[in-house]
């Protein structure tokens, strides 16, 4: 009878077991008690809240995945896997404590996933969390070889006091929008379908470039309001621009009885948006409803405390835009 090693199947132990080697070296871990699992000491996060809520994500990259692996930008991977989570939670006034990631592959390519986990430990490390563990499959014949896909999973904390969840929005409120760095990780099916090779490589740099981190800028920005503001809530709403955009995900914030009414020429919108859906054939609700026009992150202020918010980020040379305001009304408008 023929041997058939697990090797020779496809399946590399040695070679993963140089990744992880790597990760170690990338992410200057310690190493762990020997367990099936991570670990996270929560002392310190005890002692800075008093109620403290934990908040959690899950996500991936979606089909950005594909150009970013045809152009071998890896790291750009990693960072846009950590910003899918870590921009979710704070949108709760969460600060990520810890992050850990899956890699599933079709042959274990250990520089290539090196770069990868190099990604996402920069990301973290920006976001304030730690990547304190993961997996890592090699499944021969279920991907290509040269094809990997990611998960992400994210926890962060926030003081009870502190959260924020939407339900304080009221009739008149002021939206602020944080600019994006391109598409971020939404909208690429369509993005690949209607652009061009020649197009595709047009706006390469904004198509390509990493998601924004919004954790440091959005904590910031709340850290110094509420000094100002005497523990009042200024910021009511927080929102991640993803998937279904502006005029679905953003609203489901929104108490019942009022929506958003967003102000479409306050802000730049950048030429490769308005080429998409020219060239999509899309109606503005519809483009507004899958990509993020160049608003990566929204802000709900209270109506009184707007000038407030506007001299606080001024302050801190945080790029911002008022861009609508809270109305009544079941669905979001665009005017």
């Amino acid at each position: 009878m023929t041997k058939i090693t697990y090797k020779q199947s496809g399946v590399d132990i040695e070679k993963a077991d140089k990744l992880v080697d790597a990760i170690r070296r990338i992410t200057k871990a310690e190493k762990s008690p020997k367990a099936f699992c991570s670990f996270f000491d929560l002392q310190d996060v005890l002692k800075k809240c008093k109620k403290p809520v934990l908040v959690s994500s899950a996500d991936g990259v979606g089909t950005k995945l594909k150009l970013l692996q045809q152009y071998g930008l890896h790291a750009t991977a990693g960072i846009d896997l950590v910003a899918m989570n870590v921009n979710d939670i704070v949108c709760s006034g969460a600060q990520p404590l810890f992050f850990l990631d899956y890699i599933a592959c079709g042959k274990l390519d250990v520089s290539v996933l090196q770069e990868v986990i190099q990604g996402i430990q920069s990301a973290c490390t920006e976001s304030l969390c730690k990547l304190i563990g993961g997996e890592t499959a090699e499944m021969p014949s279920f991907y290509k070889d040269d094809e990997y896909d990611l998960a992400g999973f994210t926890v962060g904390v926030v003081d009870q006091k502190e959260l924020i969840d939407g339900s304080a929005i009221e009739l008149g409120d002021a939206i602020f929008g944080l600019p994006s760095s391109g598409p971020h990780s939404n909208g690429y099916s369509l993005i690949r379908k209607v652009l061009t090779k020649p197009e595709l490589e047009q706006y390469r740099k904004e198509i390509l470039a990493p998601t924004r981190l919004y954790v440091k800028p959005v904590l910031t920005i709340l850290t110094a309001l509420r000094k100002k503001s005497g523990q009042k809530k200024t910021a009511v709403g927080l929102a991640h621009i993803t998937g279904g955009s502006f005029l679905k995900k953003a609203t489901k914030i929104v108490p019942d009885g009022l929506t958003f009414r967003y102000q479409v020429n306050a802000w730049p919108i950048p030429k490769l948006f308005t080429d998409i859906q020219r060239k999509a054939g899309l109606s503005q609700e519809e483009i507004f409803e899958t990509l993020n026009m160049g608003i990566g992150f929204m802000i709900v202020v209270r109506k009184q405390q707007q000038t407030l918010f506007e001299n606080t980020v001024r302050a801190l040379k945080i790029p911002c835009y008022k861009i609508g305001e809270v109305i009544k009304g079941k669905k979001a408008e665009l005017s």
